[in-house]
């Protein structure tokens, strides 16, 4: 069975709105051309994808299975199409990280070739190397390596951001030790806050403590928060990641520019 990708899109949008009429609304099609669509994509895959009810729409367990492989591979073929159309070099960067010096210097060697950049975050820094949105990322380790090649760059002091007001907002540095009993804003314990401007913004409104790299902190410096250096926490590693599979000479010249930039 052939795998329409039209029908894939107008899937993810569906899944993503989980309301039919705003997901046509998004795509710019009329709402009974949407749902024919999706059950076309229903009787091709012999499964159903959504419960519908008048309390509204949701995921079947098929639903989110197509949901977890559907992203993927439809970033894939986007890439794929962007390579082939013309050529192209995309870089993945983290917060924080400036990449226009090395990108700037590939850009004047190559004016025939569209360079552009990508902002990652800790949840698809690596993902977006293995779909092929971006050729190469600078990567903030730890990453998942399996089929990708790292090339360690720099590493950089972690510093605590904290409310202005609060207690340890005038020290030089402080230790990990002082920070026991404070609330820690991270990704990894709170899920919902997914970038660093949401990490920001509940330290500023509801207190404690975020733990970033100096760069980071530094590049969203606001008046309300303040940084001071963790002297004994471990440095932020920046690497260069890409896939293994992939070799390409632009790539392989961008590796040599990254280390001497």
């Amino acid at each position: 069975m052939d795998l329409d990708l039209r029908k894939l899109r107008y899937f993810v949008a569906v899944a993503e709105h989980l309301n039919f009429g705003r997901a046509a609304e998004a795509l710019h099609i009329a709402q009974p051309v949407l749902s024919r669509q999706i059950r076309a994509l229903e009787a091709e895959l012999g499964a159903q994808l959504f419960d519908r009810s008048s309390s509204g729409t949701v995921l079947t367990a098929s639903g989110v299975r197509l949901l977890d492989d559907a992203r993927p591979l439809l970033a894939q073929a986007s890439a794929l199409l962007r390579r082939v159309g013309s050529e192209s070099f995309t870089v993945g960067f983290m917060p924080g990280l400036i990449v226009t010096p090395a990108v700037r210097v590939l850009a004047a060697r190559h004016p025939g070739v569209r360079i552009d950049v990508l902002r990652t975050t800790w949840e698809d820094q690596a993902e977006v190397i293995h779909d092929g949105r971006v050729d190469v990322g600078y990567v903030r380790l730890p990453v998942p390596l399996d089929g990708l090649r790292c090339l360690p760059l720099f590493t950089e002091p972690r510093v605590a951001v904290l409310p202005a007001s609060h207690r340890l907002a005038g020290k030089e540095s402080v230790l990990e030790a002082d920070l026991a009993g404070e609330r820690r804003v991270h990704h990894a314990t709170m899920p919902e806050i997914r970038t660093v401007e949401e990490k920001l913004e509940h330290v500023a409104l509801h207190g404690g403590v975020a733990v970033l790299p100096l760069s980071t902190a530094v590049f969203y410096s606001r008046e309300d928060l303040v940084h001071v250096p963790v002297s004994d926490m471990a440095p932020d590693e920046v690497a260069l990641a890409w896939a293994a599979h992939r070799q390409t000479p632009l790539l392989t010249e961008f590796i040599a520019i990254a280390q001497q930039v």
